[in-house]
């Protein structure tokens, strides 16, 4: 049966996951960790890094690392939201060409689907690994609150990484298939989803016999761990102005020096009371004297910094319980997932919101990319009994006269759905009508997102209100949108596939999978080259300590003073192909000083 992965791509960190032998199981990294940042770099050298590689420099390159790529996927260029992340971030984000977004990284403009891809495909890579064989299908998570360009753009950046992403799931659902997987229970579960970037909130019900389905979903696409992270920073940088009159916001690097030790001491506060932040050398007064930063930050202190935000998540749990017409006291159990959870603050606010304890039994960081996976092994096994019925997270209409949002398709309607209006023309002999297909919850149309538009032409002319267009829109499983609009009367149609924007043109994701499939060549290839250097360098400054002893033992006879000179010979040779960064001629080499190395121990041995 084909591999499918499931994949968690997260705002802090990615994980990856695959069923084996019915059990769904975390793949771990080169390093032996079960998440890897969601950090993309490009060196001096214009080498790329991904992951904990990546973070480990980001300090020392601060402008060309990026973090949290996932809060701009899929976003326009004059969101409030990438507004925020243009003045806060130490990369550079620029307007790309479709009023999308780009990052610059050593002068070049990266879309966020790269940036995204970049990560998937280290996903991808680790999977391969652990598996022994190439992997090419996935199931990738998104907040259960994205709209459909953000989706559009998940899928991109699979398609980029060289995954076919055969369904996008929302995470909470995929904690849910986690939480209820192989467990025979009935149950309603609230899954309370507080990550790096985002917050979700979903109602499920579980059935014994593998059903599970969505009641209502609902959450914010810009509130997580990162704007913790941002109130401790902005604490430590008024401390220090106020004491030196300096602004460190102004210092890229002192910046991410600020964002590793924030996001250190909000981790630190989960199990402690208070912590010390201690950033010497921090930055330079105007006088030439470095400053040092040290503060104590409390729990109490990061609990007032952070008060709005916890509140934030609870009035969305209450609204959703409204929208799912549930009473507190039906949900039987309330799940926690994503790092945020571990804060006891947020603890103590869904405790006491949802009058329960809630359930710690699930691992934050895992469980979500666990439910992809499984998610991924039921979509290509059909033995899998597992029905999973999601919701659509927001409402889907169109544009009618006076910018007013015609909601066709309501917030939380199970998909797959189909759902039918009729509408009359606006104006007297109008001949054609422009349909805007818009995604969102507000009853003015400019406030919603606009998915696509397509123009219904050759309409019989007459007084307006005499010609009636039926509209159907359709979702499918993967949340596709697909609109129709039909003249009654004549039978004329016209129809769209609204697959949202992510910013992207075909054209140049195609250009995008080819540079990414090139990529990957150059790091396996390195990654060869590397394992080789390492065996070559370590035989050689073997072979060089033993040399004065050899050469003294063996020096009086031909044969010995040949031996030394071929041993030389062997090095040299070596230390060529190392320069030339062949791993085909290191590998080569190897045998040759394996053979040298194992001569000079038997000689320098003998005596």
């Amino acid at each position: 049966m084909e591999k499918v992965i499931g994949i968690d791509l997260g705002t802090t960190n990615s994980c990856v996951a695959i069923v084996e032998n019915g059990t769904p199981v975390v793949i771990p990294n080169r390093g032996g960790y079960k998440t890897t940042p969601s950090m993309v770099a490009v060196t001096e050298a214009g080498k790329r890094l991904v992951g904990h590689i990546a973070k480990r420099q980001a300090i020392t390159n601060a402008e060309n690392t990026v973090y949290a790529a996932k809060r701009l996927i899929g976003r326009k260029w004059n969101s409030p939201q990438v507004k925020n992340a243009v003045a806060t971030s130490s990369y550079r984000i620029v307007e790309g060409p479709h009023n999308d977004v780009r990052i610059v990284l050593r002068d070049k403009e990266y879309s966020v689907p790269e940036i995204s891809a970049m990560v998937l495909q280290e996903m991808k890579v680790i999977a391969e690994d652990y598996l022994g064989e190439p992997v090419s299908k996935a199931v990738v998570t998104v907040p259960a609150y994205f709209n459909d360009n953000q989706r559009q753009a998940t899928k991109d950046a699979g398609e980029i990484a060289g995954l076919e992403v055969i369904r996008i799931i929302n995470e909470p659902t995929a904690a849910a298939l986690s939480y209820g997987f192989g467990r025979n229970i009935e149950k309603t579960v609230a899954v309370y989803d507080f990550g790096g970037g985002t917050f979700d909130i979903s109602i499920l019900e579980i059935g014994a016999h593998g059903v599970f389905k969505v009641i209502a979903t609902a959450g914010d696409t810009f509130l997580g761990g990162e704007d913790i992270d941002a109130r401790i920073i902005d604490w430590l940088v008024q401390g220090f102005k106020e004491e030196h009159g300096i602004d460190l916001r102004q210092d890229r690097m002192a910046l991410q020096r600020l964002k590793d030790a924030a996001e250190k001491a909000k981790c630190e506060l989960s199990g402690v009371r208070e912590t010390e932040v201690n950033l010497p050398f921090i930055i330079s007064s105007g006088r030439n004297e470095a400053l040092h930063l040290q503060r104590t930050l409390t729990r109490e202190t990061l609990e007032e910094l952070s008060d709005d935000l916890t509140e934030r998540t609870v009035d969305i749990c209450r609204q959703t319980l409204e929208d799912a017409r549930l009473g507190k006291d039906e949900i039987e159990e309330v799940i926690l997932v994503g790092g945020m959870t571990r804060m006891p603050k947020i603890q103590t606010a869904v405790a006491t919101f949802f009058a329960k304890e809630p359930n710690k039994g699930v691992h934050p960081d895992e469980v979500v990319a666990l439910g992809a996976a499984i998610q991924g092994a039921a979509l290509v096994d059909d033995k899998q009994e597992m029905v999973l019925l999601d919701v659509t997270p927001h409402a889907l209409g169109i544009m009618t006269f006076g910018s007013y949002f015609e909601e066709l398709i309501p917030q939380n309607t199970t998909v797959p759905t189909h759902r039918t209006k009729i509408f009359t023309t606006s104006r007297d002999n109008q001949t054609a009508v422009k349909i805007l297909v818009m995604q969102g919850e507000s009853q003015r149309a400019e406030e919603n997102e606009l998915l696509g538009e397509f123009i219904l032409t050759g309409l019989r002319r007459a007084p307006k209100g005499q010609v009636e267009i039926e509209v159907t829109f359709e979702i499918n499983a993967d949340g596709i949108v697909s609109v129709k609009a039909k003249d009654l009367e004549t039978g004329l149609e016209q129809s769209i596939q609204v697959t949202a924007t992510s910013g992207l043109t075909r054209d140049e994701i195609k250009q995008m999978v080819e540079d990414a499939k090139d990529d990957l060549l150059d790091r396996r290839t390195s990654e060869e080259f590397e394992g080789a250097r390492q065996e070559a360098e370590k035989l050689i400054a073997e072979i060089q300590k033993l040399f004065p002893q050899v050469e003294q033992i063996v020096a009086t006879s031909d044969f010995g003073r040949d031996a030394i000179e071929k041993a030389k010979s062997i090095v040299d040779k070596a230390n060529q192909a190392i320069e030339k960064r062949e791993a085909s001629l290191v590998k080569e080499q190897i045998e040759g000083l394996t053979r040298t190395h194992r001569m000079f121990k038997g000689v320098v041995a003998k005596t």
